[in-house]
């Protein structure tokens, strides 16, 4: 690591033979020579040359007189010594720079640990109220890990509970910290991939969070139907996330530029003995008014004062909603009125699966034609390059629910109700996700910082 000092060359001494050359801020110059300036006739040669020279407007004069009386451009400011950051554009330790490889086996790796916490659902309201505004300060990698043991290591007691009490707590519980992953996981993508390259690695974040609440019904019903009785959908979801969790821990490295170059500096200080060593994030101080101005009350007011930000954020929500009544809706549809087992009731979800799978392939395509087209022309994320995907999906959608509602009687075959399952995976996602892709790159309103 090296501390670059930016040298004044103001102050550097000149040579006094070489002329003295003032430039103005309009870019002209004024040069006196040394024999001029100690020259005792310099002002009577002057004036004789002066009155040598033919007339000149007076104008002209008074705009000269006014721009030689101009103050010298201020020099740049001076970078502070002992403040710790990146060594330049190509620094190893950078996020941005890590190896694709490296950045693609982080986000696999951080996909399938969204995965996993997707199995629970209770809770998912106030965990992201914490982890987020942690993940700011402590970086991504404390609060990924900390609230995800926590979500493995609670699903011991519920595993065991012999009362309805104990598995309605520890399922709370758990569910608090699993929503860890989902408040952090985006912002560490952010961290890593760069505007275009980021939409993919958000392709595959939709996906596990997508697929997780999907497959939780088709493990949990064939094995609650087995001997191994509904304890044990716990005890996989346990063992699940040992095996994630336990790749992540070799793979996911801190991803916050602020909290690495905090543990850079850290490191220095020690090293170098020069306790003034410090990077940017250091010379903020983190108060409880602050966490409760910027992380939580500032989502709100930005609310309040962005109407497109209320109108998409309530949209989602229903989308989100609607995601988990069908949840309720397909063992009515398959196991009730149908009568089919708990296990196969759940099977139809597969086809749920293929349009995730189908929607993902939609978004991914949007990002590489018109976003890519988009951002090469303008140098910059256009927000409205997100909306066509979401805004064929949000007509597909409807569309999609009522054919599943008019097609579920019994004496009607499974399959419409199936296919309209596939069209309402793709959808939803479609929907949901650009409707958050489209967030992260909406203009802020002057007083706010973007939202990630």
């Amino acid at each position: 690591m090296s501390l670059e000092t930016s040298t004044n060359e103001a102050s550097q001494p000149m040579d006094p033979s070489e002329p003295f050359d003032r430039t103005t801020p309009s870019g002209l110059s004024v040069t006196s020579t040394k024999d001029e300036e100690e020259s005792p006739d310099a002002g009577e040669h002057a004036i004789e040359k002066h009155n040598d020279e033919p007339t000149r407007p007076l104008d002209a004069d008074v705009e000269k007189q006014a721009i030689q009386d101009l103050p010298p451009s201020a020099p740049p400011p001076e970078k502070d010594p002992d403040l710790v950051e990146f060594d330049g554009p190509r620094d190893p330790g950078n996020p941005l720079d890590w190896p694709v490889r490296k950045r693609i086996a982080i986000t696999l790796s951080m996909g399938m640990m969204t995965f996993v916490v997707t199995f629970e659902t209770k809770g998912f309201v106030l965990g992201p109220i914490c982890f987020g505004p942690a993940s700011e300060v402590y970086g991504r990698r404390v609060p990924l890990f900390s609230g995800y043991i926590v979500f493995a290591i609670f699903q011991i007691p519920v595993a065991v509970a012999q009362n309805v009490e104990t598995i309605m707590l520890c399922r709370f519980i758990g569910g608090f910290a699993a929503s860890a992953p989902l408040a952090v996981v985006a912002g560490a993508l952010a961290d890593i991939w760069g505007p275009l390259d980021r939409a993919y690695a958000i392709c595959v974040f939709a996906a596990s969070a997508f697929s997780g609440p999907v497959a939780g019904p088709i493990i949990g019903g064939f094995v609650t139907e087995s001997y191994l009785g509904w304890r044990w959908t716990q005890w996989l979801t346990l063992i699940m996330a040992a095996l994630f969790g336990g790749i992540g821990l070799f793979i996911i490295d801190e991803t916050s530029a602020a909290r690495i170059l905090q543990i850079r500096a850290k490191k220095l200080r020690f090293e170098t003995k020069n306790w003034a060593l410090h990077a940017k994030a250091d010379e903020k101080q983190i108060t409880v008014r602050t966490i409760l101005t910027v992380y939580l009350i500032r989502p709100f007011v930005m609310l309040g004062q962005e109407p497109i930000l209320a109108c998409i954020t309530a949209y989602m929500s229903v989308l989100y909603g609607i995601l988990y009544l069908l949840f309720e809706a397909y063992p009515i549809e398959f196991h009730e009125i149908r009568g089919w087992s708990l296990g196969v009731s759940a099977l139809p979800f597969c086809a749920f699966l293929v349009g995730i799978g189908g929607g993902t392939g939609l978004m991914a395509y949007s990002t590489a034609t018109n976003f890519k087209r988009s951002f090469l022309k303008h140098g910059k994320a256009v927000p409205e390059e997100r909306l066509p995907p979401m805004i064929i999906c949000a007509i597909i959608l409807p569309i999609a629910l009522f054919w599943f509602a008019w097609t579920s009687e019994k004496h009607i075959s499974w399959v419409p109700s199936v296919i309209a399952t596939g069209f309402l995976g793709g959808s939803l996602l479609v929907t949901f996700w650009q409707g958050i892709n489209y967030l992260i790159v909406l203009p802020s309103t002057p007083h706010q910082t973007p939202s990630r």
